[in-house]
């Protein structure tokens, strides 16, 4: 065919369905700050980690039956059986707690940065909407292995709701489609998990895209960088985002996936938090494990649940710790967005409500005790006083002025170079080369395949982390 009738044929395309407008809409055209940091990796992780999950979960499928007789067997045969069925199975499961890790870090930036703040509240309605369907995904999914900790934790879970007056047993019985959890249970937890509720995620993330492209990006300044533009129109302190940021966020998405790749190759349990020991072993209604809780990334919640002496009180602050957070965007009174200009009274805020979520998820994972119950007690105070009491605390605080551009930032091709460069030293770092004895198969002594994580070097890299962190907040 003639270059000619080839290019008739792609305008063709193109008057019917407009790729390239939506490319330079929400790419090539569309202007972001020019001073994000790390901080701005995690939504670009997000939407990998989403793409991650539903791929693996296809391929699952195919091998996975929905059967209570056959769910935990046909678990087994993908790990044991099915060519490098154990791979696909531990890059899901080990992606289900990656996606929250990059979730509250993403939420967490977009409340130290103010992104909740008008004009994108609606894009923060969309974010929060998108959480509690994540959750309801994860609730979801954990059932289906059908190992020990899946059924007796769905089934402490789905119980809670009967604590709801008046339509609480019709409405677990509802959950349930039995008197307990059987068949028609795992059944339809598969049904919403693969099909209903992805398809929710998905518009979701469409309909979150959209609005942040409409009102455009925030920043770690908080200044809106539209009410400055060049003779072209165009953001004087902004740049397009590809291809500055898409080669950036390649580099974030190759530390994230070095970091994804040991867990799943080395310690894809990660101790029993990302698969619990007793998930290993089949689903018995007549025996309880000693000690039910759910999966990490619910903890916080359900410590929060188990500090109230009354069951519907409970449930009441495990769904109020939820919903206040779609309020956040009316709860701050502040004029300053980041948190680079805020007074010292929301930093501390902010610190003491970040360390309440740690304690409250570590609490969860933990038996009851009286000592237990009274930290707990302590900290979902501290947790619900950072919202409630902000309406007050965000008034008296004293802020900074606000820069009328965007503070002075190492250019992003200098960024780039540093990280180019800064790379093969960081791998080096976190991981450690045995010796040719320690490798057992002779495929596998290339030198990507020889290598092992570093315990110590991770924590000097986690420790220098945490110092850039603190070095944002100032």
């Amino acid at each position: 065919m003639k270059p000619s009738r080839l290019n008739e044929c792609g305008n063709w395309v193109l008057e019917r369905f407009p790729v390239t407008k939506f490319w330079n809409d929400h790419m090539a055209h569309y202007y972001a700050p020019k001073n994000f940091n790390f901080w701005y990796f995690f939504g670009s992780l997000a939407l990998l980690v989403l793409v991650n999950q539903i791929l693996t979960g296809i391929l699952l499928t195919m091998n996975y039956k929905p059967d209570a007789k056959l769910a935990f067997d046909s678990v087994e045969y993908i790990m044991r059986d099915v060519p490098w069925g154990w791979l696909v199975r531990y890059m899901h499961s080990t992606g289900a707690s990656a996606f929250f890790i990059v979730i509250y870090l993403h939420m967490f930036r977009g409340i130290m940065y103010g992104s909740f703040k008008h004009p994108r509240e609606l894009i923060w309605i969309f974010g929060m909407l998108l959480f509690v369907a994540l959750m309801a995904e994860a609730f979801m999914g954990y059932l289906l292995p059908w190992g020990q900790m899946s059924y007796w934790g769905a089934q402490v879970i789905i119980s809670l709701f009967s604590a709801i007056p008046v339509i609480g047993d019709d409405l677990s019985l509802w959950i349930r489609g039995d008197y307990v959890i059987a068949d028609a249970t795992l059944n339809r937890f598969f049904a919403f998990h693969v099909i209903a509720v992805p398809l929710v995620l998905v518009m979701l993330v469409f309909m979150h895209i959209v609005a942040l492209h409409e009102v455009g990006s925030n920043n770690p300044d908080g200044i809106e960088i539209k009410e400055s533009k060049d003779p072209w129109g165009h953001p004087v302190d902004g740049i397009p985002f590809h291809p500055y940021y898409t080669v950036k966020d390649i580099v974030g998405v190759a530390v994230f996936l070095l970091f994804f790749a040991t867990v799943i190759f080395y310690m894809p349990e990660m101790g029993g938090y990302f698969l619990e020991h007793a998930n290993f072993i089949p689903a018995d209604p007549m025996k309880t494990p000693e000690h039910i809780a759910p999966v990490w990334y619910f903890t916080p919640f359900y410590s929060i649940l188990r500090a109230i002496p009354d069951k519907f009180a409970g449930v009441i602050a495990m769904g109020g710790s939820i919903v206040v957070l779609f309020l956040l965007p009316w709860l701050d009174r502040c004029k300053v967005k980041s948190i680079r200009y805020r007074g010292g009274i929301f930093k501390k805020a902010l610190f003491l409500f970040v360390l309440s979520f740690v304690v409250l998820g570590y609490l969860g994972t933990q038996p009851v005790t009286p000592v237990a119950t009274v930290v707990a007690r302590l900290f979902t105070t501290v947790y619900f006083g950072f919202f409630l009491l902000m309406p007050l605390y965000t008034r008296w605080e004293k802020t900074k002025p606000l820069p009328k551009k965007l503070t002075p930032a190492h250019s992003l091709e200098e960024q780039l170079h540093s990280l180019e460069e800064q790379l093969p030293a960081f791998i080096e770092e976190i991981t450690t080369k045995p010796h040719h004895s320690e490798i057992g198969d002779s495929a596998f002594k290339s030198s990507f395949f020889s290598r092992r994580p570093n315990p110590e070097g991770m924590a000097h890299v986690i420790t220098r982390l945490a110092q850039k962190v603190k070095g944002s907040l100032d």
